[in-house]
């Protein structure tokens, strides 16, 4: 009989699995979104061989397992379902995949206050993994109850250690966070077990606070020296799919698996995003890295002028920088909550914090430069105005903000794609 192999939940279009167990091996590995009510019929069938489960039913599921690995009930939590011999048997390779994020991060718990935010099948997961390594003192954060968002930091305010099992910040609802780590001054270690978007807001927030200290406006401020460690959740997702591999099928796989589908993944699922000043090249360059890739390209002028029917000049002409700055805000984040492109920004899409946010968590984003007399402002308003040194100096800092790397725009567009390819890669 051909057995069933697959995902099973509720609400599956964001997920990563199918691609990841498809590289391990296993071709017939689905996607199967199932409503409450017919959960129990399905764990019934004869043909389950095997299934990993997520939101909401990883507790669920217990009760339908006719061997419970004793890892699983310790934990109370089932991610993985395998029939042997018309038996279900439930484990957790959760633990393995979060523990593996862990230290591939170089992040310890043991001896640490650690905050676990959320109370669901995945937080019981990191509580264990949290008490396996040695944790000083768990809380577990959650909506009401004695430790709630409202008092975390008068009650764990010296928490050292961050984890967050919610899915605030995940694909598609990605603008908010969790907590603010402002209110956490003694965290030294973040781990978001959310894998889309690759930067949550709350990771973005970790590296904002490694360099610099926000002013009180919430902008940029002075330098720091704070040091956070800080991972998503891809490596725990591709590390516990490994896992469970190995459990549906009785064979075992190297650990540098893992790693080959989490770059794999990542460089299929990453946008790379070119900032810069207008007329640095972005559009020339994206195209170059469009055909060097395969990836497909977005210029975000072009789909503003089909969004308002009109020439960017004739946008600020008629209507202001501000609605111009409205309109490109909206196709900036539409196009950057999809993965894999190439995209082409406007000179000023930095000037918001929003859209450095929406760029940097779903892509890599590269600072394209080049001199300020080799600049056209031919087409562009804010260019033909002059002051471009002046335009600089204001931008200058969003631009290092918004940037992961900065790349000179000084030979051909070919040229400097191909660095910028290269460096991706690495």
């Amino acid at each position: 009989m051909e057995k069933l192999y697959g995902l099973l939940g509720r609400t599956l279009g964001h997920s990563w699995s199918a691609p990841i167990h498809k590289a391990l091996g296993c071709e017939g590995y689905r996607l199967m979104e199932l409503e409450p009510e017919a959960l129990e019929g399905f764990l019934r069938r004869e043909d389950v061989g095997g299934l990993n489960v997520t939101i909401p039913y990883k507790r669920d599921v217990m009760k339908y397992c006719d061997f419970l690995d004793p890892a699983a009930e310790a934990i109370g939590s089932v991610n993985t379902l395998v029939r042997r011999e018309g038996k279900l048997c439930g484990y957790n390779t959760d633990i393995d995949g979060f523990s593996y994020m862990l230290r591939r991060a170089g992040i310890s718990l043991a001896g640490k206050k650690v905050v676990i935010l959320g109370s669901g099948g995945a937080s019981l997961t990191a509580q264990a993994a949290a008490r396996r390594e040695g944790a000083r003192e768990i809380a577990v954060v959650s909506r009401s109850g004695p430790d709630n968002y409202e008092n975390l930091p008068d009650r764990h305010g010296d928490a050292e250690a961050l984890v967050n099992t919610t899915p605030v910040g995940m694909w598609p609802h990605m603008d908010g966070a969790p907590v603010d780590l402002r209110l956490l001054p003694a965290v030294t270690d973040v781990a978001d077990v959310v894998y889309n978007p690759g930067r949550t807001n709350l990771l973005l927030q970790a590296e904002e606070l490694n360099r610099w200290n926000p002013s009180p406006g919430g902008e940029l401020g002075e330098p720091v020296t704070r040091s956070i460690r800080y991972t998503g959740g891809l490596p725990m997702l591709v590390h516990q799919a490994k896992r469970a591999e190995e459990l549906f099928f009785g064979r075992s796989i190297p650990d540098e698996e893992t790693e080959k589908i989490t770059a794999r993944l990542w460089r299929d699922q990453t946008n790379l995003v070119l900032v810069g000043m207008p007329g640095s090249g972005k559009t020339t360059v994206g195209q170059a890295l469009a055909r060097l890739s395969g990836k497909p390209f977005v210029d975000l002028d072009e789909e503003i002028v089909k969004r308002a029917g009109k020439p960017i000049p004739d946008i600020f002409a008629q209507e202001g920088e501000g609605a111009f700055r409205q309109i490109e805000h909206a196709v900036l984040t539409e196009a950057c909550s999809r993965g894999g492109q190439i995209i082409a920004t406007g000179g000023g899409a930095v000037l918001w914090s929003e859209n450095r946010a929406a760029m940097r968590r779903t892509g890599r984003v590269y600072r394209l430069r080049r001199r300020l007399e080799d600049l056209p402002t031919e087409g562009r308003p804010l260019s033909r105005a002059g002051g471009l040194e002046e335009m600089e100096r204001l931008r200058d800092p969003l631009y290092t903000a918004a940037a992961d790397k900065e790349i000179w725009n000084g030979t051909s567009p070919a040229e400097t794609a191909g660095e910028i390819w290269r460096d991706f890669y690495e």
